[in-house]
């Protein structure tokens, strides 16, 4: 699964998208904990996270929707800078 960005100990993931694996989400790590994140707006779909972890996740996404939404569609991953 190719690492997208790392940042603050978080670590975003995708994987390579398929017709089963929709809809549109990132994979973050944060120390033991893991969650899954929906591109679209954010909301955690499975997993657990800090909430201080989570609140960044979700302002990563909404700072690049745009480019992970294309990465999804394209399957070209790239990295992307993470949070200051």
């Amino acid at each position: 699964m190719p690492t997208i960005s790392i940042f603050y100990g978080i670590t975003i993931m995708m994987r390579q998208r398929d017709k089963e694996h929709n809809p549109p989400h990132i994979h973050a790590t944060y120390g033991e904990y893991w969650a899954v994140f929906l591109i679209r707006d954010g909301a955690r779909i499975e997993g657990k996270f800090p909430k201080r972890a989570e609140t960044m996740v979700k302002e990563f996404i909404d700072k690049n929707k745009t480019q992970l939404l294309e990465m999804w569609e394209s399957g070209n991953f790239k990295k992307l800078e993470g949070l200051k």
